[in-house]
């Protein structure tokens, strides 16, 4: 069931399914939407009751003016969460959704019960930070769509790109839809990213899982974050570039699924 949120102005585009049973809370990659996690809807869906959004910029939902910080992110998070009237919920999000679901856990520690952070960094290092500058300065030149080809690279395999064409441009189909003053506001929350000092605060169970040819996370950025997180889990996803719950989906799956199930 889908829905809108108004925020104020502008809204989010939200959407609950799944049993009546503990929720859990999606949240998006930057350039993605809420249907990235398609195939992870079947497994989750027979268990949790399952709140999903278009992140500001994205998909379905407005574009905010101006530049965005994680506070925003986390407060449209919690946004989604008061909407659908739960108090609290597991949380998985990829790149900038397990960013986000970072700052939700540091800030609101009674409202995530559990934490999946994919594919995410925790600090902004330099070339990290002028990488955004780069992409969006091409993206205001040449729109949104001159950001794909190397988008499409970081994302996925080239094995996987050439084994599935039509589910390559159904994805591309999702990328183009976000705006670039959503993908631009996006990337300023990025290139301020500072949660690395602050994981040791973390006291809920956390499992950091990662593509190994990841190069937007690099497996051993992931390693810092669970080493500096009390009690993290870590898992490698095997033949998977960033995008890794697409890239493979079987091993991503089973690696979420044991951890969840250990609730």
């Amino acid at each position: 069931m889908a829905s809108r949120i108004d925020r104020g102005g502008w809204s989010l585009d939200v959407e609950r399914s799944g049993a009546d049973g503990d929720v859990i809370l999606l949240s998006n990659s930057l350039g993605a939407d809420r249907t990235m996690w398609g195939p992870q809807r079947e497994m989750l869906d027979a268990r949790f009751t399952v709140l999903s959004y278009d992140t500001r910029g994205h998909g379905g939902s407005d574009t905010p003016a101006g530049d965005y910080s994680f506070d925003d992110l986390v407060s449209d998070a919690v946004a989604v969460l008061d909407h659908f009237g739960a108090e609290k919920a597991a949380f998985m999000g990829l790149s900038l959704g397990g960013m986000t679901g970072l700052g939700l856990a540091l800030a609101y520690p009674d409202r995530v019960t559990r934490l999946v952070c994919a594919d995410a960094r925790a600090d902004a290092p330099e070339p990290f930070a002028k990488s955004w500058d780069d992409r969006v300065t091409a993206a205001r030149k040449g729109g949104i769509e001159a950001l794909w080809e190397g988008t499409a690279d970081r994302w996925f395999t080239p094995e996987w790109r050439s084994a599935n064409p039509e589910r390559l441009a159904e994805v591309k189909a999702m990328f183009v839809r976000t705006t670039v003053d959503g993908y631009a506001g996006c990337a300023a929350a990025l290139k301020r990213l500072d949660y690395l000092n602050s994981l040791g605060r973390l006291s809920l169970p956390v499992l950091y899982v990662c593509g190994d040819v990841d190069t937007g996370a690099p497996p051993d950025a992931m390693r810092t974050m669970a080493a500096a997180t009390p009690g993290a889990e870590f898992a490698l996803v095997e033949n998977a570039a960033h995008i890794a719950n697409i890239d493979s989906p079987e091993q991503f799956n089973a690696t979420v699924s044991r951890f969840l199930g250990s609730a």
